[in-house]
C-alpha cells in the first residue's frame, strides 16, 4: 500500500492543477446539486419491531387522517391570583384564543376547547388547549410556528400567564456558532504547530471543502434518500474533525521529509506513501464504526451513520490527492520562517521525545496513574439512568419549560406524558382493558375509549402518576403490556421513548462485538501483531466508561452542572453510550494508528523496542497532541448550545477525546508497550502468512527507494542514513 500511496502522491504533486480543478469543479457540482434540491423535510422516525411502532401503524391503517405521529402542542393557561380561568373574561380569552389556532394554519389537524375536553384544573387556576398537527414537529413550517406563538403572546397581554409545550416549537438546534468556535481554535493551534500560516491553512482548507462536498451532498440527496434535516449534523461535526486531522497528519510528515532534505516531489510521495497508509487505516476503522450504526435498526440513526461514514471518505480522499496537489502550489513556505531561512534548529528533544523517555523509566508507575485514574472518573457510570430528553429537561426560561412545570403543578406530573394505548377489538374488549388500566398502581386517570368509524379499534389515554422519564412511568407501560392481551399496544411519545431506549440497550453489545471486533482485525493487518490491537480495543473501552462517567456526574448527577450550563439534571440520553462508541473509536483508533505507526516503521527499520517508542513520540506526539485538541475544540463548541441534547453530546464526545487522547494513548500505550518490549510486535507465523502485507510502515517502499536512489538533495548526502532513522 505505501508503494502505491506514495505514486499517488508524487502523481497529484506533478499533476496539481488537475487535482486542483477536479476538487473544486466536484464541490462546485454539489453545491449547485444542494442549490437545485427541493428543501429537506425531516425523516421519518420509526423504530421497526417494537411494540409502540406497530401501535402507531395500526392507527394510521384504522385512524385515516388521525396522524399519530404528528406534531403536538399545549396551550397552557394560568389565571391570575385570585381568580380562575372559568371566569367569563378569561373563558373569552381562551375561548378566541382557541378560534385564531383553528385558523392559524393549514397544517393543523384539530384543536380542543378546554371547556368541553375537561382540560381545566380542579382548582380552576390552570387550564390548557391541546393542538395536533398533520406533519411532525420539523415538517411545521415558519409561518406554522408563528401562529401558535402569536396565539400565545396575544393572550399574555391580557393579564393571564400562557406558555406553550410540545414539540411544535422544536426546531433543528443551529449548530454553526460550534463549528465557528472549532475552526477558529484549530487555527490557533495548527499556527503553533507548524509556525506557518501557510502549512496552517492547508488542513482548515481542506477540511471545509470536503465538508462542503459531504453536506451539499446530503442536502442534493435529502429528499431522494429520504435524509432528514438533522443527518448532516453529525457528518458536519465528523467530518470537519477529521478532515482536519488527516491533513494535519499528511502536512507534517511532509515537513518532516523536507527536514530531511528530500525534494518537494518526493517528500509529497513520500508523506502520502506513509501517513497517508495511517491515514486509510485511521479512516476504515471511522468508517466501520459510523455504519456500524445499521445494527440498531433504527433507520434515521443508519443514514445517520452512512451519511458521516461518506464525509469521513471524502476526507481521506482529499488527504491522499488533493493536500500534495496543494503543497506543489505552496512549496516551502510550508516550513517555518527560521527553516526557509536556513537558521540553525536546536537539536535539544522535543516534549514527545522527553515524556516517552520519562515513560521508559516508569512505566508501571505511569500505566497504574492512567489506569487507576480513569477508573475512578468511570464509577458514575455505574449509576447511568438513560432516557430521551422532554420538556421537563428545557432549561427554566423556556416557554416549553414553564409550560411543563404550570401542567405538573395544576395536573400533576403524569400529564406531561400521557400513553396512548391502542386495542385492536370492539368496544367490549376496549372497555375491559380501561377498566384493567384502571386498576394499575401507576395509573393517575385513564379516559374512555374512542372508537373508529368501523368499531374495530378503540384509542385510550392513559395519564402515569409521574413524569414521563421516570421510572414508575416505565414500569406502568411494561404493566399495561403484561396484564393485558396481544391486542392492546401501548405507544405515545413516552413509550416510544421507553422503546427506543430498550433498543439502544440491546443493541449496544452486539454493536460493540462488531465494531471492535472489525477494528481488532483491521488493526492487526496494519501493525503484525496480536497484543498490539488488543491493548488499542482495551484503552478506548477505559476511555468511554470513563466519558461516561463523566456525563453521569455532570448531566445526571449536576456535578460542576453550572459550569457547563446544566440548568436541569436528568437521565442520560438513551443513544449517548452507543453514539459514543461509534464515534470516539473511529476517532481514538487515528491517535493509535499515527502514533504506533510510526514505532512500528522504526522497530521495522531496525531500532530496537524502547528506542522505536522514542521515535514514534518524537514524530508523532506533538501532531496528535495537536489533533486531539482541535478535535476537543470543535466538539467543546457544541456545549454552548441550549440543547440538553447538543450540549451534552459536545461534552461527551470532547471529554472522550482527551481521557483517549491524553491519558490511553500518551500514557497508557507507551506504558504497555514498554512493558512489553519485543513481544508487542509478534505474531503467530501461522497468522503472519494468513494476513495480507499491506506494508503500512513503507519497509517495501524504503527497500525500493533505496535501490533506486533515495530522492534526497545533492545537499544532504546522509540522506539514505536519515530515511533508516526515520
Amino acid at each position: 500500500m505505501a508503494t502505491f500511496l506514495y505514486k499517488l502522491g508524487r502523481s497529484a504533486f506533478r499533476r496539481r492543477k488537475l487535482v486542483l480543478l477536479l476538487w473544486v469543479a466536484l464541490l462546485a457540482l454539489a453545491g449547485v446539486g444542494a442549490a437545485s434540491a427541493s428543501t429537506a423535510t425531516s425523516s421519518s422516525f420509526s423504530i421497526p419491531g417494537t411494540e409502540a411502532q406497530e401501535a402507531f401503524d395500526l392507527l394510521e391503517e384504522r385512524f385515516p387522517g388521525a396522524s399519530p405521529d404528528g406534531a403536538t402542542a399545549r396551550v397552557v393557561f394560568k389565571a391570575p391570583s385570585g381568580e380562575k380561568m372559568t371566569q367569563a373574561d378569561n373563558k373569552a380569552e381562551v375561548t378566541k384564543a382557541v378560534a385564531d389556532l383553528k385558523a392559524g394554519s393549514d397544517q393543523i389537524s384539530s384543536v380542543t376547547d378546554p371547556y368541553t375536553a375537561n382540560a381545566v384544573s380542579k382548582d380552576g387556576s390552570t387550564a390548557y388547549v391541546s393542538v395536533t398537527y398533520k406533519v411532525n414537529g420539523m415538517e411545521l413550517t415558519d409561518e406554522t410556528r408563528e401562529a401558535l406563538e402569536k396565539t400565545g403572546h396575544q393572550a399574555q397581554g391580557t393579564g393571564l400567564t400562557v406558555e406553550i409545550g410540545g414539540d411544535a416549537l422544536q426546531t433543528v438546534p443551529e449548530t454553526g456558532a460550534g463549528e465557528i468556535i472549532g475552526v477558529a481554535i484549530a487555527a490557533v493551534v495548527l499556527v503553533i504547530t507548524f509556525g506557518s500560516l501557510v502549512a496552517a491553512g492547508l488542513p482548515l482548507l481542506t477540511a471545509i471543502i470536503g465538508v462542503g462536498i459531504g453536506i451539499s451532498t446530503i442536502t442534493a440527496l435529502a429528499n431522494v434518500l429520504d435524509l432528514g434535516s438533522t443527518t448532516s449534523t453529525l457528518a458536519m461535526m465528523i467530518g470537519l474533525a477529521v478532515g482536519i486531522d488527516y491533513a494535519l497528519f499528511i502536512v507534517s510528515r511532509y515537513r518532516a521529509e523536507l527536514a530531511e532534505g528530500r525534494e518537494q516531489e518526493d517528500a509529497a510521495g513520500r508523506a502520502v506513501g506513509t501517513a497517508g497508509s495511517a491515514v486509510v487505516f485511521a479512516g476504515l476503522t471511522v468508517v466501520i464504526a459510523l455504519v456500524g450504526l445499521a445494527v440498531v435498526n433504527i433507520p434515521m440513526l443508519s443514514k445517520m451513520g452512512f451519511a458521516a461514514a461518506g464525509t469521513v471518505v471524502i476526507a481521506v480522499l482529499i488527504a491522499l490527492t488533493l493536500i500534495p496537489a496543494l503543497l506543489g502550489f505552496a512549496g516551502k513556505r510550508v516550513l517555518g520562517r527560521k527553516v526557509r531561512k536556513g537558521k540553525p534548529v536546536t537539536d535539544k528533544p522535543n516534549m514527545g521525545t522527553r515524556w516517552s523517555r520519562f515513560v521508559l523509566r516508569r512505566p508501571v508507575m505511569v500505566l497504574l496513574a492512567g489506569v487507576v485514574g480513569l477508573g475512578a472518573i468511570a464509577i458514575p457510570a455505574a449509576s447511568l439512568e438513560m432516557g430521551l430528553p422532554d420538556d421537563g429537561s428545557q432549561p427554566v426560561s423556556t416557554t416549553q419549560r414553564k409550560a411543563y412545570d404550570m401542567l405538573s403543578d395544576g395536573f400533576g406530573p403524569g400529564f406531561n406524558g400521557p400513553l396512548l394505548v391502542v386495542v385492536d377489538g370492539d368496544k367490549s374488549a376496549a372497555d375491559r382493558t380501561v377498566e384493567t388500566i384502571k386498576g394499575l398502581e401507576g395509573a393517575a386517570a385513564v379516559t374512555p375509549a374512542t372508537l373508529n368509524k368501523a368499531g374495530d379499534t378503540a384509542m385510550i389515554t392513559v395519564i402515569p402518576k409521574d413524569r414521563p422519564s421516570s421510572v414508575a412511568t416505565e414500569d406502568l407501560v411494561h404493566s399495561i403490556r403484561d396484564s393485558s392481551g396481544d391486542d392492546v399496544l401501548v405507544s405515545g411519545a413516552t413509550a416510544m421513548n421507553i422503546d427506543f431506549s430498550q433498543r439502544m440497550n440491546d443493541a449496544l453489545l452486539p454493536y460493540l462485538a462488531l465494531v471492535v471486533g472489525l477494528a481488532f482485525l483491521l488493526l492487526m493487518v496494519v501493525f503484525r501483531s496480536l497484543l498490539v490491537p488488543l491493548k488499542a480495543a482495551l484503552g478506548f473501552l477505559l476511555s468511554v466508561v470513563a466519558a461516561l462517567g463523566a456525563v453521569v456526574a455532570v448531566f445526571q448527577w449536576g456535578w460542576l452542572g453550572s459550569l457547563f450550563g446544566v440548568e436541569q439534571t436528568g437521565p442520560i440520553m438513551s443513544m449517548m453510550p452507543i453514539f459514543m462508541v461509534g464515534v470516539v473509536f473511529g476517532l481514538a483508533m487515528d491517535y493509535e494508528v499515527f502514533l504506533v505507526t510510526r514505532m512500528r516503521e522504526a522497530y521495522v527499520h531496525g531500532e530496537r523496542p524502547g528506542a522505536a517508542i522514542v521515535t514514534g513520540f518524537q514524530h508523532g506526539a506533538r501532531v496528535v497532541s495537536a489533533a486531539a485538541v482541535i478535535m476537543i475544540a470543535v466538539f467543546s463548541g457544541f456545549i454552548g448550545s441550549s440543547e440538553q441534547m447538543i450540549k451534552m453530546i459536545g461534552f461527551g464526545l470532547a471529554i472522550a477525546v482527551f481521557f483517549d487522547a491524553f491519558v490511553v494513548r500518551m500514557a497508557v500505550v507507551p506504558a504497555v508497550l514498554a512493558l512489553l518490549g519485543h513481544k508487542a510486535w509478534w505474531l503467530p507465523r501461522w497468522l503472519d502468512r494468513l494476513l495480507p502485507n499491506v506494508d503500512v510502515e513503507g519497509e517495501k517502499l524504503h527497500k525500493q527507494l533505496t535501490s533506486k536512489g533515495d530522492g534526497v538533495s545533492p545537499e544532504d548526502p546522509d540522506g539514505e542514513r536519515n530515511l533508516v532513522r526515520v
